[in-house]
């Protein structure tokens, strides 16, 4: 008697990324950084600039936002009333 087995592409999917995510989380929490800042360049768009130029420009924006409000030219606004807008827009958004 000869069995056959049949597996979905999706059920091979689906280990794939289990293995991948295993394997990710043996990484430590700065390679893991590294991986999670190349998927989501990934996903952003197809950019001719290497992961380093790309992190460069982000800490290059990053020292000049902070800059800005070091030097008071940027105006803060509470956490509560920024959320308090979102919801209101979501709830606006459902009606």
């Amino acid at each position: 008697m000869q069995l056959e087995f049949f597996v979905s592409a999706e059920e091979i999917m689906t280990a794939i990324l289990e293995e991948l995510e295993s394997q990710a989380l043996q990484l430590s929490p700065q390679e893991r950084s590294k991986l999670i800042h190349r998927l989501i360049v990934s996903l952003e768009s197809e950019s001719t600039e290497s992961p380093d130029v790309i992190a460069k420009a982000w800490d290059e924006e990053i020292a000049r936002r902070v800059a800005d409000m070091e030097a008071g030219r940027t105006q803060w606004i509470p956490a509560d009333e920024v959320f308090k807008k979102i919801d209101a827009a979501i709830s606006a958004h459902r009606k």
